[in-house]
């Protein structure tokens, strides 16, 4: 299968650390780096997402030129999230789709767009339950969107779909990509779309229960 991914790609940085001490400057915590991580993350996420559950598909990435790096203070022992420091994205510029890059959907089995902006020519439109209360939407394209909801599962005209295996949640990052990229490889395969929301969800919760961004 030939999949194009478009939308803003990042390096997703996670700085585990410990504390043991509040600053005698400020309250803050005082942080001690122990080890760090990087992954691809928001739309590079979603190719990474792709490539561990299909191996074998042809994978076209388009994505801006400048880096955006967003990188993560985590304490290790609890995994709570400190501090997040996002670089890059105010010197993005619009991603630009030339006649060849256009020609060049005619041939693939599936698009998948990570962005704000929502295309009524979509078959499907992904969204969190914040995302969701952000937008009116009409009757006609209610039908279209796919709606997750966290722990609880997925949301797909009016039924909610809950999680199969639900399991601790350890780390919701990427968790979203996961849902997007699973449910698109099982609708190519199956055009079963109750079928697809539920195995994107058993997938979705395995990574929550994992640390950092990660694949299923």
């Amino acid at each position: 299968m030939r999949i194009i991914v478009i939308g803003e790609s990042c390096l997703d940085r996670f700085i585990y650390v410990e504390t043991k001490r509040l600053s005698p400057e400020a309250p803050v915590p005082v942080l001690t780096p122990i080890e760090t991580t990087e992954n691809k993350g928001m739309s590079g996420n979603v190719v990474e997402n792709l490539k561990s559950l299909n191996k074998d598909l042809h994978i076209i990435h388009w994505y801006q030129n400048k880096d955006i790096t967003k990188t993560r203070y985590v304490d290790k022992k609890s995994n709570h999230m400190f501090l997040r420091v996002d670089e890059g994205e105010s010197d993005i510029e619009p991603l630009e789709l030339n006649i060849s890059k256009l020609n060049s959907l005619k041939n693939v089995d599936a698009v998948i767009i990570i962005g704000d902006d929502l295309v009524n020519k979509f078959d499907f439109v992904k969204l969190n339950e914040s995302e969701f209360s952000k937008h009116n939407f009409n009757d006609s394209s209610l039908n279209k969107l796919l709606i997750t909801l966290g722990s609880n599962g997925a949301k797909h005209q009016s039924k909610i779909y809950p999680s199969p295996s639900p399991k601790e949640t350890i780390d919701v990052s990427g968790a979203g990509d996961t849902f997007t990229s699973s449910f698109t490889l099982k609708y190519l395969e199956t055009k079963d779309v109750e079928e697809s929301i539920i195995f994107a969800n058993k997938m979705a919760s395995i990574v929550v229960s994992k640390r950092g961004v990660a694949t299923p």
